[in-house]
């Protein structure tokens, strides 16, 4: 994402237009308040960061990226070194099939990955850059100003982008007498509470190293030493005196107690300590740093001064060789942590994640999302919906201007049920995409109540949008669709929500997304053992599940009539009409429903079909008053009889329907909600119908004035709302 002034209006584009297009900027950043006031809206991290093309590009396809900080490059060491470093850091990555990610700030631009002249701008400036860590993130950034990040910083924003491992020189610590001064770095704090993994030289031995460790295992971090043994490298030696709890002895070790690591959810990282090489090790250095150490105190450096001071002044006493042993344990460290991100991306890719390298068309990284609750994960679009319609019951054609009404709204299947969950008060997490338009500005002031952090915010592409004109007479003439954007919601994008899957109670999925995309959801299911729920969408688009094995993977299913024959053919291949065509009887309808539905419940658990205006038909493998199945290990259930109940449709009929355009969205969306609350079958399927016949009497997909309490348990069997078994 380039910044506002980078923006250039496209060749032929008005002032006017520029206005406007700076005006949903703006209100980009505002949401409503429910007094009818505009409040501020926390700027999406887009907003702050650039990702280079390079980096991104390997993020979406789940390759390996080794971030690195740039406080070496900008306060740790002297010019020239200091770019020579940098360059030789960068190129052993590249060595080691990783791609390289330095983090800094240029200009008041958080950028992840630079360009070779960027590095050497960096490294060779005369303007102010200043050390950048935490808690002046915002500050520096604000002020437009340059920034070398510290470990802390440059692990926040790693970890922001979906980058695992990070390899720096060594960490900070607790500083010599912290126990007095409670000089603390805030290295340590950080790696308490950012999942990433850390490859360094341990700590820096100018600081407490036994009160360092003391403070790590306090802050959960897990600690190891990269080799045969737990010593604990004191940075410029293999050995500080202490011990760390572990060792890993191989990159494809680590990798595998990074990924359980981050699959358990924990909020902390992990620190890889690797020893110095011995040829580097530079035994005497010890001895200098003390001296370094009391002359820093006698001449009064303090703060973030100290370090460098301590560094330069021990440069100085060892005649170079500490700068020297410097370099060579960064060049050992990028190697490994090359190796390491190697490692981490090959065991995804064959044990959990199973992602294609071709054919990338994600074009921004994603956060790899952890969620710590059971947040359901819908993936699916998200589209911005305009109607058209004319005053008069003919459309006039031929270049003529019709007076009449616009309106917009907003929609697409995955973000209405999302939608409609949201309001209800289950929260999904939506994995979708949008482009970087106005459209989309739209798109996010719309959805403050909901948790899009899954979304997509792709540049180079425009929001998906639907323009349906309709005559006066309510019937539509035709419509026009840019649906394009939904084709990039590919494998890569899902995948860096892996770890949110594995935790979901259940995964949903509409039939807008590509059919690579819903087979790698399906088989990402059934391996993590989390029930999937396939929204078919339209008659053309059902199909899309059904086209290989995958479709077996599923748990639920919610055609209605149309969609289920069409799915039967393409499962059983029989094409025969099974009723009259000449409208069937409500006797019939289910009869075929349930011939149609029995190929599909030797596997599924679960099938919805809708019958419009006569309700829905609920057909099971199981006895229609066990339990939904929901949660890790119920994606498959035992199948012991097949069963179909007949709901007819929510019994307050006597207002008129305004628009039905939501209503199966809403009674997916619903059915969900009681699930997952762990309601008895009757109940979720009453609410999944109540919220259907809600949106019915609304003008958009999903009412805005849905009230909870209305969807109770004990409303709902205050209603009198019959159902009836149908033989099966």
């Amino acid at each position: 994402n380039e910044t506002e002034a980078e923006t250039k209006p496209a060749c032929g584009t008005h002032g006017s237009s520029s206005k406007m297009l700076n005006m949903w900027r703006q209100l980009r950043h505002l949401k409503p308040c429910r007094h009818g006031a505009w409040l501020p809206c926390t700027r999406r991290f887009s907003d702050l960061i650039k990702v280079h093309p390079e980096v991104s590009k390997a993020l979406a396809a789940g390759e390996p990226v080794v971030a690195l900080e740039s406080t070496v490059i900008t306060h740790g060491m002297p010019h020239p070194h200091n770019i020579r470093t940098a360059q030789r850091v960068v190129q052993i990555i590249r060595e080691h099939r990783a791609t390289p990610a330095t983090v800094a700030i240029i200009n008041g631009k958080l950028r992840i990955g630079l360009t070779e002249d960027e590095l050497q701008s960096l490294a060779e400036t005369e303007d102010q850059v200043f050390k950048t860590s935490r808690r002046d993130l915002s500050t520096v950034i604000s002020k437009g100003w340059s920034g070398g990040t510290t470990v802390a910083a440059t692990m926040i924003a790693a970890h922001k982008v979906g980058i695992s491992v990070f390899v720096t020189g060594g960490i900070g610590g607790v500083h010599r007498a912290g126990q007095s001064t409670l000089d603390i770095s805030a290295d340590l704090t950080e790696l308490g509470r950012t999942p990433i993994a850390v490859v360094s030289a341990g700590v820096k031995s100018i600081l407490d190293i036994g009160r360092t460790l003391e403070y790590l295992e306090t802050q959960g971090v897990a600690v190891m030493t990269y080799g045969n043994t737990t010593d604990f490298p004191a940075f410029f030696t293999q050995k500080s005196g202490f011990h760390s709890p572990h060792n890993v002895t191989t990159p494809e070790e680590a990798a595998e107690v990074i990924d359980n690591h981050f699959s358990l959810g924990l909020d902390s990282g992990l620190l890889i300590a690797v020893p110095i090489p011995e040829q580097h090790a530079a035994q005497k250095v010890e001895d200098a740093i003390q001296r370094a150490v009391q002359q820093a105190s006698e001449e009064g450096v303090r703060g973030d001064k100290v370090t460098p001071y301590i560094l330069a002044k021990v440069d100085e006493l060892t005649q170079g060789k500490s700068l020297a042993a410097n370099i060579a344990l960064m060049e050992n460290n990028a190697a490994i942590g090359s190796q390491l991100a190697w490692a981490l991306s090959h065991r995804r890719r064959k044990h959990y994640h199973n992602l294609p390298t071709a054919n990338l068309q994600a074009k921004t990284p994603l956060t790899d999302v952890v969620i710590k609750s059971n947040k359901p994960v819908v993936v699916g679009a998200s589209v911005v919906d305009f109607v058209a319609k004319t005053k008069d019951p003919e459309v006039k054609l031929g270049g003529m201007t019709n007076p009449g009404t616009l309106t917009q709204s907003f929609g697409g299947v995955g973000r209405n049920i999302a939608d409609c969950m949201s309001r209800l008060g289950a929260m999904p997490l939506l994995v979708s995409a949008v482009g970087n338009d106005p459209h989309a500005a739209s798109f996010y002031i719309s959805s403050t109540h909901m948790d899009v952090s899954g979304v997509s915010q792709l540049e180079d592409q425009r929001t998906a949008t639907y323009c349906a004109v309709l005559n006066g007479d309510g019937e539509l003439v035709l419509g026009v669709g840019d649906m394009d954007i939904n084709n990039q919601i590919s494998p890569n994008m899902v995948s860096k929500f892996a770890s949110a899957i594995e935790l979901a109670p259940f995964v949903c999925l509409d039939g807008n997304i590509p059919v690579e995309t819903i087979n790698y959801i399906l088989k990402l299911c059934h391996y993590l053992q989390v029930p999937a729920w396939y929204e078919p969408t339209c008659v053309l688009k059902s199909i899309k599940a059904f086209q290989s094995d995958a479709w077996k993977n599923l748990t639920y299913l919610s055609p209605n009539l149309a969609e289920l024959r069409n799915i039967y053919h393409m499962v059983t291949g029989h094409k025969e009409p099974l009723v009259p065509e000449a409208e069937p009887t409500l006797s019939q309808r289910l009869q075929e429903a349930v011939f149609l539905v029995r190929p599909l419940l030797e596997y599924l658990h679960c099938v919805v079909i809708t019958l419009s205006r006569d309700g829905v038909l609920v057909c099971r493998s199981t006895e229609h008053h066990t339990g939904f199945p929901v949660g890790k290990g119920n994606n498959t259930v035992k199948k012991t009889v097949l069963t179909a109940v007949h709901y007819p449709v929510f019994p307050k009929t006597e207002q008129q329907t305004v628009n039905v355009s939501g209503a199966g969205d809403c009674l997916s969306a619903g059915m969900m909600n009681g699930i997952l609350q762990g309601l008895p079958p009757d109940v979720c399927v009453k609410q999944g119908l109540l919220a259907a016949y809600n949106s019915t009497q609304t003008h958009s997909a999903v009412p805005t004035n849905i009230d909870c309490t209305d969807f109770s348990q004990e409303n709902i069997n205050k209603l009198h709302w019959p159902s009836y078994n149908i033989p099966i």
